[in-house]
């Protein structure tokens, strides 16, 4: 029942990170075709940011890349690695709480 339960919660985690970070990789497209375009309502990048910190950074991070999108801001060059790094250590110790309170079951 435990491995079960572990697995639960692994796959619906994943499933989320899968889900947010592919809309936020979207969200750079978007912008990115936004930005070529004149006089077009562009998204913010503080919602960016705010993407990135509930856990679409990877996202963003790679449609930085693909697009050749932000990748002339410093705040975007130093501040999304971060919160990826954010991102993993908050991943692992919800990973370590909830085995805690699994195994105490």
């Amino acid at each position: 029942m435990l491995i079960h339960n572990q697995l639960v919660y692994f796959f619906s985690i994943l499933g989320f990170l899968v889900v947010i970070n592919f809309i936020t990789f979207l969200i750079m497209l978007i912008d990115k075709n936004k930005s070529i375009k004149t006089g077009t309502e562009r998204i913010s990048e503080g919602m960016m940011f705010f993407m990135a910190t509930i856990f679409g950074s990877i996202g963003i991070y790679l449609g930085m890349f693909v697009f050749r999108h932000k990748t002339r801001k410093w705040y975007f060059l130093i501040g999304i690695p971060l919160l990826i790094l954010q991102n993993i250590v908050f991943l692992y110790v919800l990973y370590l709480f909830l085995l805690n309170r699994l195994v105490a079951i």
